[in-house]
């Protein structure tokens, strides 16, 4: 039989009974409370009745008042005879009364109405008993019957309750089971469902599955054996050395060139952790660090170039830490499957990296001179002694100055360049004080501002605090930031230049009303060469770059706050003295 037609049989046979057993106690309570009422609405009544006759034949009948109580409930019981022979006894009990009060000086007649009254009573407490017992049977046989199909209700629910959930949940179950296997590969499971219910159709479609997809697996494991050949083949002819590792970081593959640079073989490195062998090889310890550091595998993460020795010379190789995650089928969450470790050969671009760096700083010293000299002979030219020149030799005279500050400062910033591509800051860290660096940087900017016209004001608190940092390139920053203020404020404003101080650091705050900033620039303004698209000013867009550098370089940092038209403040934060940081370069 069916599962559905188990249900509605063994449901609806217990429905059934229930509505069977709630009709059967409907109509014996109904003709119990029939019968009850019956007793009390007459039997009861009448008995009443003939006790207040009694009770006022007792007392002095003949009196207007007793007489009056007398009628009355022999009216009533007139007008509530029920039982057979009830309405004779009644209508003799009127005659008697009658009789009574025509001669009332009678007592043989008072002693036939007690007799009257006493009959009424006497038939009316024979007829409460009939009906007594007559309730009495009908409730045994509504507890007999509502036992007994309670009975069968309780068999019936009990029985569904053992054997519905296990004919159920079991073949479920089961079916549960042989899923996981199946999800495990483990395609030559199989279900044994007996009967031709639901479960036994689906034994037969999920046994059909199982086989078909067994005999898929047989059929393709040779070409899935033959792309991971493919594979592995790729891998180990890439010229990149690279490292697979699964979700518990043991390792999968090294193809030839990873291992040749680590100097391992590939019986000793694969399904091993890669904690292990780490331990014993200080290249894998490097190229594996991060991923015991950065827990968020979410990204790939890049690097700074590693040097290897590798082609018989020191190489350079870039990094790449690649997550490689999944979504399960069947599944919604995102699952990491392990990682691959990328090192990408950089030595040729490194090469010519430094090939540009030792050229630039070759051209930029070997320009300083010339320059230099340049910058002398117009100072020469400026001396009277030497010659009077007209207004039109002084023209050229002050653009060639200009011309020659501009070059000197850009070989000067170019010569910055190399030092921070080549890593060679050299710093100079002494006690310095924070109001001299400032001086020295406003003077220097002092012409610059009074051609616009343009009011420096500062405010520094007394005394002034010292910081522990290299006081040419911190004032070479300060430099920079003011002039960058004058060169993008309006003529006739006002510069501030903010000096505070808390117990762990210095900071110089340089607030302009110029331009400002627009925000998708923000962020970029301290890239090496990126000047503000459409700008007017001169510059290499080497300035902040540098400055940026040189602070960090000292332990502090650099910000910028800015609003498009209303100007933009820079802040240098340099540690104190006390709270100083090794320099990072």
């Amino acid at each position: 039989m069916k599962i559905k037609h188990k249900l509605i049989s063994g449901i609806g046979l217990l429905f059934l009974m229930i509505t069977l057993l709630t009709v059967i106690g409907s109509v014996f309570i109904h003709k119990l409370s029939t019968e009850t009422k019956n007793i009390l609405v007459a039997n009861y009544n009448t008995i009443d009745y003939s006790r207040n006759m009694l009770i006022a034949l007792n007392g002095n009948v003949f009196s207007e008042k007793e007489l009056k109580f007398f009628e009355e409930n022999l009216r009533k019981q007139q007008s509530n005879v029920t039982e057979v022979g009830e309405k004779e006894l009644t209508d003799k009990l009127s005659n008697d009364f009658e009789q009574l009060k025509k001669n009332n000086v009678d007592a043989e007649i008072i002693r036939t109405i007690r007799s009257d009254i006493s009959d009424i009573i006497l038939l009316n407490m024979q007829a409460i008993q009939r009906k007594s017992s007559i309730a009495e049977r009908t409730s045994d046989s509504a507890i007999a019957w509502i036992g007994l199909i309670g009975a069968v209700c309780f068999l019936i629910a009990f029985t569904l309750l053992v054997n519905l959930p296990n004919n159920i949940a079991n073949p479920i179950s089961e079916l549960t089971k042989s899923i996981k296997q199946i999800a495990s590969e483990n395609y030559s499971e199989r279900v044994h469902f007996e009967g031709h219910n639901e479960f036994g159709d689906l034994a037969k479609s999920f046994n059909t599955m199982a086989q078909k997809l067994e005999e898929y697996k047989a059929g393709n494991i040779e070409k899935l054996l033959m792309e991971k050949k493919r594979t592995e083949t790729l891998i180990n002819n890439m010229r990149e050395p690279v490292i697979g590792l699964d979700e518990d970081n043991r390792v999968l593959f090294m193809n030839n060139n990873a291992l040749k640079i680590t100097g391992l073989k590939s019986e000793d490195v694969l399904n091993r952790p890669v904690q292990e062998i780490a331990t014993n090889n200080d290249l894998v310890r490097t190229l594996t660090k991060d991923l015991f550091i950065n827990a968020d595998n979410s990204i790939i993460h890049k690097i700074e170039p590693i040097k290897i020795y590798a082609d018989n010379k020191e190489s350079y190789f870039e990094k790449e830490l690649i997550p490689i995650n999944i979504i399960p089928t069947g599944e919604e969450h995102e699952k990491s499957i392990g990682n691959v470790i990328l090192l990408q050969n950089i030595t040729e671009y490194k090469e010519l990296d430094f090939a540009k760096t030792n050229f630039i700083a070759t051209v930029s010293h070997e320009f300083k001179t010339p320059i230099s000299s340049i910058k002398m002979s117009v100072q020469l030219l400026e001396n009277n002694q030497i010659g009077l020149l007209n207004a039109e030799q002084k023209d050229l005279i002050d653009s060639i100055k200009d011309d020659t500050n501009r070059l000197l400062r850009i070989t000067s910033e170019l010569l910055n360049v190399t030092q921070v591509e080549s890593g060679s800051i050299q710093l100079n860290l002494l006690p310095t004080n924070t109001q001299e660096m400032l001086n020295y940087a406003i003077s220097a900017n002092k012409n610059a501002a009074e051609q616009k016209q343009i009011q420096l004001r500062t405010s520094t608190q007394t005394p002034a605090p010292e910081v522990f940092v290299d006081s040419e390139k911190t004032a070479w920053v300060l430099t920079n930031l003011i002039s960058n203020a004058i060169r993008y404020s309006y003529e006739h404003s006002t510069i501030n230049i903010n000096i505070s101080s808390d117990k762990d650091s210095v900071k110089f705050l340089i607030i302009d009303s110029g331009q400002g900033i627009a925000p998708q620039y923000l962020s970029k303004i301290f890239d090496r060469y990126f000047r503000i698209p459409g700008t007017q000013k001169e510059g290499t867009g080497l300035g902040l770059s540098i400055s940026k550098e040189f602070i960090e370089a000292q332990g502090g940092k650099i910000e910028v706050e800015s609003e498009f038209g209303k100007g933009s403040k820079f802040s240098v934060i340099l540690p104190l003295h006390e709270a100083a940081t090794e320099p990072t370069y």
